[in-house]
Order: structure tokens, then C-alpha cells, then sequence
């Protein structure tokens, strides 16, 4: 495509560019906010939401077929030709508002249907009520999810370990139960041996959890699980590949052996807390994470190489689907998994196919309505919340931020940064509803790391198939792998170290709700501005200021301060200048990321002397001795 067919592509702007489709994205969006808000709610609640639900859809049902059967009727008035003109597209209007309402009358009595079933089938059954009780138990569990190790703060207790698990079993007062309840394990380190899929019995004590929680209970394990079962062979299999790729990358720098297994199948068992932390600074999470990113790769590279083999049509189907499995199985099919296979889908069936915004709307609204009627608990998820947005932001404001940078620069460069800036966009208002911060390197953080990821991806796949073949060849493969992720390890570790990397925001309702506004305005209004090379440049140079020299709060810290109290929550936490970039502390509040912020606010860059009052959580639950 030349530069000229470009320039006179249809844009957002242009008129010839289809309308949104909102016949599923309007249902879409209304299952998903009727999900969040039933979910924590009783179960009769849910019932009478989708009774009322039906009730509207079956009234707007009997309307559109009464506004059909009169469009069949002669018309009668008095000037035909007008209304031969006007008629029919007010008529289909009328129409498309009433499929519309059905649509989203019968997603809603859907989703509250499921929601009220979700909710019973959590606060109902022996697993609730003896949580209730706090009662010791005897369990029988399926494994869900890998064993995560903990320290408490300053080594004050022994590591312990927490895994999800399904209860199949229970045992307590006196009474034995089959059920299938959710439940968050709380074990020794022993419970690290355990693997996805085991069936093991457990005994402890169940806990009650927080309204809204996705599990029914907590339980407190107090001895080794002993293991009943193993993982069925397709797990035993994915298990024996994932290993496969550890021992490929275990002569690798720390960061290195991390990495390789989190960006090829979200392994991030050995990746390290700081790169992690580095990651979250420069919106890198997505890489590390199994995320829509792995497999949309994934396909991109076998896609076209079975094409190139000579396979066509619905061989190439049949190849996609195969490696989507693939995917799934060595990911380990837990529900952040699949969500991740389905928007990988859909992100690619947006970018490759003819059907423009329209296809891609609907393609995503039918994945969002289909995860959240299999899976309710990922309406509250801040995963699929993070997916979906990212997804929304590609396929919709992608295409035309992208033909609007391609009229004055290369296209591989406009799509490179159209696409981040779109899903950072999307999703900055729940990344700071997390984390408290918005990140002002990330769409140049995903810029640089972006074509490193591929291979690193590509190759550290397969590595993990050759592991089955020969381990030399493996290690090689690994090799390769590594450096390319050393690329993405030096660009998350350098964005980290930018002064101004990631800006604090208040994870309040208005402090969201004032940057959802500010994001909802760039989207109206950056399409103008990234079709003019000029104002680029300038916007260019202003976050790169702001980055690298960051403006603190107005007027603060004043130059002469001798004393300040920091904003550490519930607790105490006193800083007194001693001279230049040296301060003494005097209690730390109970969370460092907020002593930490309060210091570099400060400038105070030494701290000779620590004094703690007392050990109390609010006033040492932040140091490294509490």
C-alpha cells in the first residue's frame, strides 16, 4: 500500500466509515455492570432483576412485532413519495432501538440469573455455614492454580504458602459431604510440592471471607496434604514441556530464567519481585502475565507459516484452533487463561480480517457476554476488566490512529504506536484504580520492548517443544531466547529508574472518575492531533520533560522545611532534615510504598538514623525489622 492510498483510506472521521455497531455492544455492557452489581448482592435479588429483565424483553418483543406488521400495511399518506422516503428509514430505526432494548432486556435476565446462582452457590452448602463456625475440617481438594510462597514482613513468621482449590469432599461435625465449593489455601511450605490438578486431603480450619469474594471460604491447612490423586495426563504432559523450558534457560541470568517462561506460557514462578515491580511502572505487566499477547504472537507466526506449507482455507482454521489448545493446555485452562485466549482471538480476527469496526465490535461483545455466562466471578476481575478494555481500545480506536500517524510516517511505525497507545488509553482508569499511579512511560516503555517480544516468544516456545527431544538443543534455543529478553529486562529496568516514570493518582471514586473524563477528551481529540506531525513533536517533548523532570506538587516541599509529617494512612510517620538529602525517620506507617513516595517528595535520599516508638503496625509495619 502506498503512501497516497493512505492518505485517502477512510478514517474515524471520514464519513464513508461504517457506523458503530451497538446492537451487541450495548447487551455486552449492560450483562457485564448488571454482573458486577448482582454479584455481591442475595440471590433473590439476581431473580427478580431477570424476571423484571424478561418482562421487558417479551413488552418490547410484542412492540416490534406490532411496528413489523404495520410496515406491511399500504400507506395512506397523503404525499407517497415523502413517505416512501422518509418512512422506511425512520421505521428501521425505530427497529434497531427495539432489537437493541431486546438484546440488552434479555443479556441482563441472563447474567442475573447467572449471578443469583453464583452468589447460592457460594453462601449456601456445608463449606459456607461451617466457615461461618470457623470449624476444623477433613477435605478432600482439587488443586486450581499454582502454590504461591509468602513472608511475612521482616521474617516475622515462617513462610507459608497460598494456593486455590476446589473442595470436592468435607468432613466436619461429624457429618460427610460431596460439594464443589472454591476456597483459598493457607499452608505450610510443604503445600509448595503441590501441583495443578492434584487431588489432595487436607485438614484445618475454614474460615468466612469478605462479601463479593469469588471463594466460599478460607481454610487454614495445619498439616502436610497428602496426595490422592495426580493431574490428569494432558497436565502431567504440559507440566513435563514447562519444565522442559526452565531447565532450558537455567544457565540464564536470574532476570533472564524469569522472564523466558512468563512471556512464552505466563510461568512467573521464578521471575524476580523487582523486575516484577518495574514491569508495573512501565506497563509491561502484560508480557509477563498470560495475557491475549502470547497467543495472538503465537498465531502470527504459525499462521503464516502454514501458509507458506501450502495449507489453505479451512486448514488454516483447523491450524489456528490446534494452536489455540496448544496454548490453553500449557497455560493451564484456569479462567484468566481462557479469557486470555479468547481476547487474543478476537484482537486478531480484528487486525487481519475485512470486516472493520463493525466485525470487531461484535466479535467482542459476543466474547465478553459468553466469558462472563461461563465464568460470572470474571465480571469483578480486574484481569478480564484490563483484557477487555485493552482489546476495545485496538480494534476500535487502533485503525484510525494508526491511518492518522501513516499519512506523514512509515506504516509498521504507525501500527507499532497506535496499538499501545490505544490499549494504555483504555485502560489507564483501572490501572490506577490498582496501583494509585499513572504510568507516563508506557506507551514508550511497549514502543522499544515491542519487538523483542516476538522472538523471544517464538523462540522460547520453541525451546520448550525441542526440551522434549534433545536438552543441548533446548539450552541453545534457550540461549536465543534470552537475549531479546534482555532487551525487554534493560528497557523495564531503565523506564523504572526515570524520575518521573509513573505519576501518583488518588484511587478514589472522583480521583477515577476525573481521569476517566481526561481519557474520554484525549480520545475525541487525539485523533486530530496525531495527524499533525508538528503537534506530535511538541507532545513529544513535553511528556519527555515531564519524565525527566518531573514538577512535584506546587510550592512543595517548601526549600526551608525542617519537619513533616507524611501521608501514610492509619499511623505515624515523621521525617526531620539533618542537611542536605539526609533525614532522620521517625516511625514508618504501615506501607512502604507510601514512606517511599513521602522521601522522594522530599528529596531525602539518606536516612542515617531510624527510630521506631513502638511495634505496632501503623508505626513500623513499614521497615525491614517489623
Amino acid at each position: 500500500m502506498s503512501a497516497s492510498d493512505l492518505r485517502e483510506a477512510p478514517t474515524e472521521e471520514s464519513p464513508s466509515e461504517e457506523p458503530l455497531d451497538i446492537r451487541l455492544l450495548a447487551p455486552a455492557a449492560a450483562g457485564w455492570l448488571t454482573a458486577i452489581l448482582l454479584l455481591t448482592q442475595r440471590p433473590l435479588t439476581g431473580v427478580i432483576t431477570a424476571l423484571t429483565a424478561l418482562l421487558i424483553a417479551a413488552a418490547l418483543l410484542l412492540t416490534l412485532r406490532r411496528a413489523h406488521a404495520q410496515t406491511t400495511k399500504p400507506s395512506t399518506a397523503s404525499h407517497p413519495a415523502n413517505a416512501a422516503a422518509g418512512a422506511p428509514t425512520t421505521r428501521s430505526v425505530a427497529s434497531a432501538a427495539l432489537v437493541t432494548g431486546v438484546g440488552v432486556a434479555a443479556v441482563v435476565a441472563g447474567m442475573a440469573f447467572g449471578a443469583a446462582m453464583e452468589v447460592q452457590g457460594l453462601r449456601s452448602g456445608p463449606v459456607p455455614e461451617l466457615a461461618s463456625s470457623q470449624a476444623a475440617v477433613t477435605v478432600r481438594l482439587k488443586v486450581e492454580g499454582d502454590p504461591a510462597l509468602r513472608t511475612s514482613p521482616g521474617n516475622r513468621r515462617p513462610p507459608y504458602v497460598v494456593v486455590r482449590a476446589t473442595v470436592e469432599e468435607v468432613t466436619g461435625r461429624g457429618k460427610t459431604t460431596r460439594v464443589r465449593s472454591p476456597v483459598l489455601v493457607i499452608g505450610s511450605a510443604q503445600w509448595q510440592r503441590v501441583r495443578f490438578g492434584q487431588h489432595v486431603q487436607a485438614s484445618g480450619r475454614l474460615g468466612p471471607v469478605e462479601p463479593g469474594s469469588d471463594l466460599a471460604a478460607i481454610l487454614s491447612a495445619r498439616a502436610t496434604p497428602r496426595v490422592l490423586g495426580e493431574p490428569a495426563w494432558w497436565l502431567r504432559a504440559a507440566e513435563r514441556v514447562r519444565l522442559g523450558l526452565r531447565e532450558a534457560v537455567a544457565n540464564e541470568p536470574e532476570a533472564v530464567r524469569g522472564l523466558v517462561p512468563a512471556l512464552v506460557m505466563g510461568d512467573e514462578s521464578a521471575l524476580p519481585a523487582e523486575l516484577a515491580d518495574d514491569f508495573k511502572i512501565t506497563g509491561l505487566t502484560h508480557l509477563s502475565a498470560v495475557s491475549g499477547t502470547n497467543l495472538t504472537l503465537l498465531l502470527a507466526f504459525v499462521l503464516p507459516l502454514a501458509r507458506l506449507l501450502g495449507v489453505r482455507a479451512r486448514g488454516l482454521t483447523v491450524v489456528g484452533l490446534a494452536m489455540v489448545v496448544v496454548f490453553v493446555v500449557l497455560a493451564r485452562p484456569q479462567p484468566s487463561v481462557l479469557r486470555a485466549a479468547v481476547m487474543g482471538l478476537v484482537a486478531l480476527a480484528a487486525m487481519t480480517s475485512g470486516g472493520g469496526r463493525r466485525r470487531a465490535v461484535r466479535t467482542l461483545s459476543v466474547a465478553v457476554i459468553a466469558l462472563l455466562l461461563l465464568d460470572m466471578s470474571l465480571a469483578r476481575s480486574a484481569g478480564f476488566a484490563l483484557s477487555v478494555l485493552a482489546t476495545a481500545g485496538i480494534v476500535l480506536l487502533g485503525p484510525g490512529w494508526r491511518d492518522a500517524l501513516a499519512g506523514w510516517m512509515p506504516l509498521r511505525l504507525a501500527e507499532a504506536i497506535s496499538c499501545p497507545l490505544a490499549a494504555q488509553l483504555a485502560c489507564t482508569p483501572v490501572v490506577a484504580w490498582l496501583s494509585g499511579q499513572v504510568s507516563l512511560v508506557a506507551v514508550a516503555a511497549n514502543l522499544l520492548a515491542g519487538p523483542a517480544v516476538g522472538p523471544a516468544t517464538i523462540v522460547g516456545f520453541g525451546a520448550a517443544g525441542i526440551a522434549l527431544l534433545s536438552e543441548d538443543l533446548a539450552r541453545l534455543a534457550g540461549w536465543v531466547a534470552g537475549w531479546p529478553a534482555r532487551w525487554i529486562i534493560f528497557v523495564a529496568q531503565r523506564g523504572a529508574d526515570l524520575p518521573g516514570a509513573a505519576s501518583a493518582w488518588p484511587a478514589t471514586v472522583i480521583g477515577v472518575g476525573v481521569l476517566t473524563l481526561i481519557c474520554l477528551a484525549l480520545v475525541v481529540g487525539l485523533h486530530r492531533l496525531l495527524a499533525r506531525p508538528i503537534a506530535m513533536v511538541l507532545a513529544v517533548i513535553l511528556v519527555a520533560v515531564v519524565v525527566l523532570r518531573p514538577v512535584g506538587s506546587f510550592g512543595w516541599p517548601p526549600g526551608d522545611w525542617l519537619l513533616v509529617a507524611c501521608d501514610v494512612g492509619q499511623g505515624d510517620g515523621l521525617v526531620l532534615r539533618v542537611g542536605g538529602a539526609a533525614a532522620v525517620v521517625v516511625d514508618t506507617g504501615p506501607d512502604p510504598a507510601a514512606m517511599d513516595r513521602c522521601l522522594r517528595e522530599l528529596d531525602v535520599t539518606s536516612v542515617p538514623v531510624l527510630l521506631l516508638t513502638h511495634f505496632h503496625a501503623d508505626h513500623a509495619g513499614a521497615s525491614p525489622v517489623f
